[in-house]
């Protein structure tokens, strides 16, 4: 077909193109697939190399989905830590751009993430909540190999990723949650092993999670994988451990 002069396409303004293709991403897309193929998506979509997206949890969060073995490492690493951009985010229901993690403020910050991240080429993260405030879910972590910032049309690009997730996971219908419920394996696993801890230890919640964390990290394991140690009766917390 010719196309005459005057009748060349014409592209929609960035926000609506990026939300085209958000749409086409998820339409149809079964509840447990959504959060997956948003974070594949934002990094289509974004100068990112990487995306997770976890849940809010008392103490430790619920990771969701991430879009491959690096993202999964950095979502672990915050929850075995109990800080990070993520956890932070998560706290305050607002984005927080760390935007160099090689050096200035970010690194003072979280300086043992930064270390952890670093280690394994992510320069920047952004993470923005799923929700805000006290209605925060959780969070959409985005990593990237280089420092730097997001543009005004980037962030409100991933904004529009974390805000389609926020929505997809609160319009699940009744009884289309037992995927989020599978999810909540490892977490419930964390919940048991501080009340075994505290039994042992003679100690409140928020000691044993810090004793709990400080062990995976001192045995570069996750807080997930010491939980498990101890709910099997693999791991048993003493006096002077």
């Amino acid at each position: 077909m010719r196309v005459r002069p005057g009748d060349e396409p014409r592209w929609p303004p960035e926000g609506s193109r990026a939300a085209q293709v958000i749409a086409e991403e998820v339409r149809g897309a079964p509840p447990d697939e959504v959060p997956g193929r948003l974070c594949e998506t934002a990094v289509r979509l974004l100068p990112v190399t990487g995306a997770s997206a976890s849940l809010r949890g008392e103490g430790v969060p619920v990771r969701l989905c991430a879009s491959g073995a690096r993202a999964t490492y950095l979502a672990q690493i915050q929850a075995t830590l109990g800080a990070g951009p993520c956890t932070s985010a998560a706290e305050s229901g607002a984005p927080v751009l760390a935007c160099d993690l090689t050096a200035g403020a970010d690194v003072g910050r979280w300086p043992v993430f930064a270390q952890q991240a670093t280690a394994v080429g992510v320069r920047a993260v952004y993470a923005l909540p799923l929700g805000s405030g006290t209605a925060c879910l959780g969070t959409l972590d985005l990593y990237r190999d280089t420092p730097g910032g997001l543009t005004g049309p980037q962030l409100r690009t991933a904004r529009l990723v974390a805000g389609v997730m926020t929505v997809a996971l609160i319009a699940l219908p009744r009884g289309e949650e037992t995927w989020l419920e599978g999810l909540a394996g490892d977490h419930d696993e964390v919940y048991q092993a501080v009340g075994m801890i505290m039994v042992q230890l003679g100690v409140g919640p928020d000691e044993a999670l810090a004793r709990l964390r400080a062990d995976a990290f001192a045995r570069d394991r996750t807080a997930y994988d010491v939980a498990h140690e101890v709910v099997t009766h693999r791991q048993r917390f003493d006096r002077d451990h």
